[in-house]
């Protein structure tokens, strides 16, 4: 079953790629995360601190998790 925070990502903004480790709770553990931007010619991926997503910001993806 999918976490809560993965419901909230995938209801937001379907199929963004992203790379995280254990649990993300508290805004904190989502600027951790690594936003995958593209793949480079070995077919990697490149990633990102930054979230290139105006629409996934903490306080969105927060309040979608407290409806889940």
């Amino acid at each position: 079953m999918l976490s809560k925070f993965d419901q909230a990502i995938t209801i937001l903004k379907p199929n963004t790629q992203l790379i995280y480790e254990g649990k993300i709770e508290t805004e904190e553990d989502f600027n951790k995360i690594k936003w995958v931007t593209g793949a480079n010619s070995d077919n990697e991926a490149i990633t990102t601190l930054t979230n290139p997503h105006s629409e996934l910001s903490w306080a969105a993806v927060k309040a979608e998790m407290d409806k889940l």
